[in-house]
């Protein structure tokens, strides 16, 4: 099957939500206790694109990775600055699907206008560090033992990724706003290169 990149859908929202279930099941990489249900992962879909991209990795039918961007504060000062993150479909690692999402994501998110990207990884998360460092994030700080889960606390490092110049900025726009550009669809494509078989 040919593999290729777009906006999700909630109709995506159980493949994403089946992704996601043993992050916060088995693992601290996300501090969320239990696995949200396809109708919580769909609502988040739904709202997340009013304003930030929902991407998916789709093989034919399957979902086999996800990356979205949110807010990263809520006061106005920060609305150039997202958070983001990506998951994997397990048996679909090291394939270059998180890279070509995050590849995708950052370009969609140039073409609404914002100036910086942060993830937050649990530590020790050796193959998130190496992936976010290799698309050019760089460490900006560590919170140590800030979150308790699974009977021990876990520490987090935030790394920053500057995705334009900086200038006197004009609001980020929504993503409704620019979907049916050609900008948008170079964007959401843009990491399709990197994708095994393209």
């Amino acid at each position: 099957m040919e593999r290729s990149i777009r906006l999700a859908t909630p109709a995506d929202a159980a493949q994403c939500a089946a992704i996601y279930a043993p992050h916060v099941r088995d693992s601290a990489v996300s501090f969320e206790t239990d696995p949200p249900s396809a109708d919580e992962v769909a609502q988040r879909i739904e709202t997340t694109l009013q304003r930030f991209p929902w991407l998916v990795c789709v093989d034919g039918s399957e979902v086999i990775g996800y990356a979205y961007a949110g807010a990263h504060r809520q006061r106005v000062a920060f609305q150039w600055s997202v958070e983001v993150s990506v998951y994997v479909k397990d048996g679909h690692h090291r394939q270059g699907v998180g890279k070509a999402l995050y590849t995708s994501l950052f370009a969609c998110l140039r073409v609404l206008g914002y100036y910086n990207a942060y993830a937050v990884i649990a530590l020790p998360n050796d193959a998130s560090v190496a992936l976010h460092e290799s698309l050019g994030f760089r460490h900006v700080g560590t919170l140590t033992d800030v979150g308790y889960k699974m009977g021990k606390w876990h520490t987090v490092g935030y790394w920053e990724l500057g995705l334009r110049d900086r200038s006197a900025p004009e609001p980020p726009v929504g993503v409704q706003e620019v979907s049916g550009t050609a900008a948008w669809s170079e964007a959401v494509a843009s990491g399709e290169a990197l994708l095994p078989g393209s």
